[in-house]
């Protein structure tokens, strides 16, 4: 019996990320065929992008691909903040094109496709400056508790490009 579906296909990526590093699509793509799946380097890259997987850089620099839980913050919300924001750094130099802000709201633009990403970064660091964050295909709106915290998640951030 060979699982075919999105849900188990999901599943697969997560589980081969926790066994290996992965460092390209191609890899991945590779591993879900030894296991039954039969997809392209498209479709890897949807699923990607629809489980919040990141590309951040491993211990020796490397990218290489990690799960979204992974990243930050265990689901018991217990976390090394420091590395949670070491995450961010990498997330934001990686993938954040532009900050900007409003009255009330940052805009942080990304490449299509990675808003989404860049945000589950932003949520788990659990910045408490940040009440909330709303992501489309390319930008994240970020809404603080106030414009000083605006200000000073806009400069955290800048300072990560």
């Amino acid at each position: 019996m060979s699982p075919r579906t999105r849900r188990d296909r999901g599943l697969a990526i997560f589980q081969i990320l926790a066994e290996r590093e992965v460092h390209t699509q191609g890899e991945l793509v590779a591993e879900l065929n030894a296991r039954g799946f039969v997809v392209t380097q498209a479709t890897v890259s949807r699923d990607i992008r629809r489980l919040g997987v990141l590309k951040l850089p491993s211990p020796d620099g490397a990218p290489r691909y990690v799960p979204p839980d992974e990243t930050l913050v265990s689901r018991n919300g217990s976390g090394d903040a420091g590395r949670a924001l070491e995450h961010l750094a990498a997330a934001v130099r990686e993938s954040v094109l532009e900050v900007d802000s409003g009255e009330a709201l940052l805009a942080v633009r990304t490449p299509p496709g990675l808003a989404n990403a860049v945000a589950i970064t932003l949520d788990r660091a659990r910045i408490p400056e940040i009440v909330a964050t709303l992501a489309g295909d390319d930008t994240i709106f970020v809404l603080s508790r106030s414009a000083a915290d605006r200000r000073k998640v806009r400069r955290l951030l800048e300072g990560y490009l």
